[in-house]
């Protein structure tokens, strides 16, 4: 190396360091040149700075550029006393540098005096032991192995590799963690640190990020006096000693992302892992962390947890219990621990005997304690949220109101009676906390555990009369809210009278039928829940009217036996009540419903009750929808004169009533019944009135029916091709408003048409696509559509025919 070579930040690139050095003496070079580099000195600098002045009386000293170029390459031994006038010269800069002077001593002094440097240089191996029976976490290590370059797919090497593990309580962050270090150990062989930050420690007492940085200083520096007591010093320090080393740093159970930004490295060969419930977003967006949340385990991993903990044999010897175990863990690691402990303690007593302890939610976390803070699922839930505001645990505490399986931001400001932007803050404070998850975009939830541990914490803090206020705030929600849509995707659909929703609810709108449908598909398995609440809470007119709103939707959607179940709960509430229109709705639309699923003496009877209940009140709109209703029921069973009979006589009674969207559906009826008695020149001549009608009131799911009848017609009167245009119309308009029963009939009329016209690719694959969707639905017409493709015989070429069997139309 040439006497002018810049030691300092040049840009270029130093030479290796000559083979055949002792291992002392590498580290004392290579530590020389980790300092020169971290204080920027060139050759020059370094001449100048260790090279006393010539001056009377006094022992001069000269080291020249050229002896340190050597010394820096390790071709020579520099003299002690040079290392220790640079280590002087460099003591203010907080990088460490008396340290050099220990390396000298271990590398260069005499045997006998090496004790101290040794072992203040032994590289640490701070890890915890490893956790036994670790498993489920395959994807994760994986995850972890990637992001830190131990993979084909290495990361630059530039930065500081942090990798930030988060999750809620007793998801197994630690566990994770320290598995990946110890897999990982041998990467980095100048030592691992750990330190539990405490940041959620049952004792509320984090630790501070001074006092985790001098311990780590502690390890590092050796002896107190080497350590400066300033704390800028300090990290100052602990950087400068971690520059050009490969070391593992674990920060354990971090708050937030303050307490760990001093305990980072400032350049690149080390990483760092953290664990937190937080999520860390202010260090993944600054510091570039690489986020892995950790969720709860499915049921099959929490089943090998289970069974790595007690054994294989005992889980085989008792599935069922063992899989409503894990079930009520809820996928929550520390909870199946805790669960295989009291198993293990107990190796006579049967699994189910612990998974029926664990059956009542009342006492199920009394359970779910082994003793001491560390395995106590309650204590570790506190932990959590003691530490959230106070408008965020008063949202924690009510939203165990609700009955899930998810909420969305305005239906929780319903529930707490607050703005929607405060709602927002406070969901925002759980999901930081892990109190909550974010499954979805705008949609949060909570395992069964953590809504346990709301619950008594709602029992605890909120009066009664509050949780009736915030039941009755949220079940006014979703009714206003669902009404609304239902009113959007059935324009003529007469609405029900509604008392105003109570002060601080916030139901959402719409702009229009698609966003009223794509709200009914989030919120479907919500509002049958919030209907079986109301039900059981005394709420019985949100029960009934809910279910009238939300009964469109799961009719269109093929969700019949939900419906049906639906139904028969707010029946039962509408009778408590005392409610004549409630029932008289919902014996109609169990007639509906109990039809779909073939069930025809119930549908029967429901109808019937229906017309009396509407006879009495002298609703002639209602009795028009029970006789159509009734038409519907006939048809089912291929009694198309009676069907017939019915739509007729619904029509007499729309018209009688003004009820426009009932008279389009009474002709719409009145024509395919036509059709289905082989007139169908007079279908015709009623389904085309329907169709203007439908258009002129904006009906566009009624429009579709009637293009649909149109085609059926059409197609058996030999006009094929404009039988394809219809049902084309009609497809297109049933696939705009998601209604996935009818896409299927259609699809299926539609290939009936095609098969006829010759066209049989196009036919062959309109019924595959009913066929998938009616298999989906687990709907019985299924059977005449793969029967349609089981016939049907591929042409050959040269072949203008093929075979296919008559259609066999069970029409709506």
């Amino acid at each position: 190396m040439g006497k002018e070579f810049p030691v300092g930040r040049s840009g270029r690139t130093r030479p290796p360091l000559p083979a055949g050095l002792l291992p002392s003496e590498h580290g004392f070079f290579a530590e020389l040149r980790r300092l020169i580099d971290a204080a920027g000195l060139t050759v020059r600098a370094l001449e100048e700075s260790t090279s006393s002045p010539k001056s009377p009386g006094a022992q001069s000293c000269f080291y020249s550029k050229s002896q340190w170029s050597r010394w820096i390459n390790g071709q020579s031994q520099p003299p002690r006393k040079a290392v220790r006038r640079l280590a002087e010269n460099l003591a203010h800069t907080g990088i460490g540098a008396t340290l050099l002077v220990d390396l000298w001593d271990g590398a260069f002094a005499p045997p006998g005096e090496l004790s101290r440097a040794q072992s203040a240089f032994m590289p640490p191996r701070q890890l915890p032991a490893g956790v036994p029976f670790f498993t489920g976490r395959t994807a994760e290590l994986e995850t972890l192995d990637e992001w830190a370059g131990l993979t084909e797919s290495p990361g630059t090497g530039s930065t500081v590799v942090i990798l930030a593990i988060s999750g809620t309580a007793g998801v197994g962050k630690t566990a994770l963690a320290v598995t990946w270090a110890h897999r990982a150990a041998s990467q980095f062989p100048d030592g691992q640190l750990f330190a539990d930050l405490r940041g959620y420690d049952p004792s509320g007492t984090a630790v501070a990020s001074a006092a985790a940085l001098r311990g780590f200083l502690d390890v590092l520096a050796g002896p107190t006096e080497r350590i400066p007591a300033d704390d800028a010093a300090q990290a100052a320090m602990y950087r400068s000693f971690l520059a050009g080393r490969r070391m593992l740093i674990v920060l354990d159970n971090a708050r937030d992302a303050e307490q760990v930004r001093p305990l980072l490295p400032g350049s690149p060969g080390c990483m760092v892992i953290i664990t937190s419930r937080s999520q860390l977003t202010s260090l993944i967006a600054a510091e570039c962390a690489h986020p892995l949340a950790l969720d709860l385990l499915d049921a099959p991993k929490a089943r090998e947890l289970l069974a790595r903990r007690i054994g294989a044999s005992r889980v085989a010897a008792e599935p069922v219990a063992a899989t409503e175990l894990v079930t009520h863990c809820a996928g929550l690691p520390l909870a199946v621990g805790i669960a295989a402990a009291l198993a293990a303690a107990h190796p006579g007593h049967p699994l189910a005997a612990i998974a029926a302890e664990l059956r009542d939610a009342r006492s199920r976390l009394d359970t779910l304690d082994a003793g001491d803070m560390t395995s106590n699922v309650r204590a570790a839930f506190s932990c959590s949220y003691e530490n959230i505001a106070a408008a965020a645990s008063r949202m924690f505490r009510l939203s165990s109101l609700h009955p899930g399986p998810d909420i969305t931001v305005p239906a929780a400001a319903s529930l707490a009676g607050v703005p929607l932007a405060q709602a927002r803050r406070a969901l925002g404070d759980l999901i930081a906390s892990a109190l909550l998850t974010e499954p979805v975009p705008g949609r949060y939830r909570c395992h069964d555990l953590l809504r346990i541990y709301a619950e008594e914490q709602a029992q605890a803090c909120e009066s009664d009369r509050g949780h009736r206020d915030a039941a009755n705030r949220m079940l006014d929600h979703y009714l206003h809210t669902a009404h609304k849509a239902a009113l959007l995707l059935s324009p003529g659909r007469d609405p029900l009278v509604l008392p105003q929703p109570k002060p601080a609810v916030v139901p959402e709108s719409f702009t229009g039928g698609n966003q009223a449908l794509a709200w009914f598909e989030a919120e479907h398995r919500v509002l049958l829940a919030v209907i079986a609440l109301a039900a059981d809470a005394g709420f019985e007119d949100h029960a009934w009217q809910l279910t009238w709103a939300t009964g469109r939707f799961l009719d269109r959607r093929g969700h019949w036996k939900d419906w049906h179940a639906a139904l028969h709960i707010a029946l039962a509430a509408a009778e408590r009540r005392g409610s004549q229109a409630g029932q008289a709705h919902l014996h109609d639309h169990l007639g509906i419903a109990a039809t779909r699923l073939g069930l025809h003496q119930e549908a029967d009877s429901h109808l019937r009750r229906a017309l009396a209940l509407y006879q009495q009140s002298g609703d002639r709109k209602g009795m028009a929808r029970t006789h159509q209703f009734a038409g519907m029921l006939m048809e089912s069973q291929g009694r198309y004169d009676e069907a017939l009979d019915h739509s007729q006589r619904a029509l007499e009674l729309f018209w009688a009533a003004g009820e426009r969207s009932g008279e389009a559906d009474a002709l719409n009826a009145i024509g395919w019944f036509y059709a289905h008695l082989r007139d169908y020149r007079r279908a015709i001549a009623f389904c085309q009135p329907a169709l203007d009608l439908y258009r002129d009131i904006g009906d566009r799911h009624g429009e579709a029916a009637a293009w649909d009848s149109l085609g059926y017609a059409r197609h058996h009167l030999g006009a094929h091709a404009q039988a394809v245009v219809s049902y084309r119309h009609a497809l297109d308009l049933y696939c705009e408003l998601g209604n996935r029963y009818y896409q299927a009939d259609t699809l299926t009329h539609l290939g009936d048409a095609q098969h006829a016209t010759k066209d049989l690719k196009n036919a062959s694959t309109a019924w595959q696509q009913a066929l998938a969707i009616l298999d989906e639905m687990h709907h019985p017409d299924a059977t005449a559509v793969r029967a349609r493709l089981t016939a049907f015989v591929p042409p050959q070429p040269g072949d203008r025919s093929c075979r296919a069997p008559e259609s066999n139309h069970q029409g709506r």
